[in-house]
């Protein structure tokens, strides 16, 4: 039996502090602080995410309930409410942000390998989409959405396979996803599912020049001339396979290209979907049943906002809820590559559950999470790991 570290230690000891510490020297983090350092500033918010705290002073208040374990959970400094405020305040958010990215560069390496399906071993799969979280006007006049209303926006493009997020931008509410498509990097011969609000031509031509693949939604009022007709598997659903060009002329200038159309009936709620890509060698299914994984992204969203503090935030500066954010990204991945290393079949709110209940326990990680893991079974290799399930 373990009694000296808590589960909240062993949770913490599997990020690296040296690379921690590079962040916080890069941005001057731990300038004039002696007493609260970024370290003790990022296991006061971890813990947070981790135990399900509301608020700062419900975070504050259990771990002064719990001062003697502090020390052995590596939070050196004195918590208290101010000074945990006031770190979220002025330290600047862009140390968690690294960190974090940092940490999806791991979890990454650790999922390589796994394929989206046997026909794709060497496509990479990923979901781009945004998430819109409300907030005070009132309270963070920063964040403006609408003329009485805040809002900020988490755009994801989400590994479709391992479910770990390769890029992340936290905007304004007022941005439009599809300026987003700006900062992606697009890798060669890479899929990139997404729905139709963010159809802009030149930008898709932009994709189709960096030899990478997109698959997306058509636009009920776009026109098309028609070039070409493939056979279509009607057995699998597939109405329709054409080879299409853009009408309009000035919209023709934007995607001078041969687009392929593919209409489709979803056998489970019967509704007609068409989509567009410019991947030719793919069977149709192949495109619709790809399209169809872009769910994962959304399953994402609605995962962090139940499972992750990310709606209610401990400061109303962008500083604050930049770090709060990244720092609850960063406890996300670090669970995912737990789960991974530890080939766990729970998932991974399950795993959050055990830690939030019992965090400050003196016992072995091992035992902790094996005990309350169903038996295990192995995984198909040709099918992306569940982190949700």
């Amino acid at each position: 039996m373990n009694r000296g570290k808590t589960l909240f230690s062993q949770f913490i000891l599997q990020l690296s502090h040296d690379e921690f510490r590079k962040f916080v020297e890069r941005y001057n983090g731990n300038y004039r602080t002696s007493a609260f350092s970024c370290w003790d500033q990022f296991l006061c918010m971890a813990f947070a995410q981790l135990a399900g705290m509301d608020s700062l002073g419900d975070t504050v208040a259990c771990l002064c309930n719990r001062e003697k374990a502090l020390y052995h959970s590596g939070i050196r400094g004195r918590v208290s409410k101010s000074t945990l405020a006031d770190a979220n305040e002025h330290r600047d958010w862009r140390i968690y942000h690294d960190f974090a990215m940092y940490l999806i560069g791991e979890a990454r390496i650790l999922f390589a390998g796994e394929s989206w399906s046997k026909e794709l071993l060497d496509n990479a799969v990923y979901a781009f989409d945004s998430t819109t979280i409300d907030l005070c006007l009132t309270l963070f006049p920063w964040a403006k959405f609408r003329r009485r209303k805040a809002a900020i926006k988490v755009h994801t493009l989400l590994d479709v396979v391992s479910q770990i997020p390769a890029v992340i931008h936290i905007t304004t509410g007022k941005v439009h996803d599809v300026n987003l498509l700006d900062k992606l990097v697009y890798e060669a011969g890479a899929i990139y599912l997404m729905d139709r609000g963010y159809i802009d031509y030149e930008r898709l031509y932009r994709l189709h020049c960096a030899k990478a693949i997109f698959v997306t939604r058509s636009k009920k009022n776009a026109k098309f001339r028609w070039v070409q007709s493939r056979p279509a598997n009607k057995a699998a659903g597939i109405i329709r396979d054409q080879l299409v060009r853009l009408r309009n002329p000035g919209i023709l200038k934007c995607y001078p290209d041969c687009l392929r159309k593919i209409a489709f009936i979803d056998p489970e709620t019967g509704k007609r979907l068409v989509f567009l890509t410019h991947e030719f060698n793919l069977p149709a299914e192949t495109i619709a049943a790809l399209y169809r994984s872009r769910w994962r992204v959304e399953l994402f969203f609605k995962w962090i906002k139940q499972n992750l503090r990310i709606k209610a935030f401990f400061g109303t500066s962008s500083n604050a809820v930049k770090t709060q954010i990244w720092i609850s990204i960063t406890v996300y991945v670090l669970a995912a590559i737990m789960k991974k290393r530890m080939n766990l079949k729970s998932p991974l709110s399950k795993i959050l559950l055990i830690f939030r209940i019992r965090s400050f326990e003196r016992t072995c990680l091992q035992e902790a999470l094996y005990e309350n893991d169903a038996q295990k079974i192995e995984i198909d290799t040709c099918k992306p790991l569940s982190l949700f399930d």
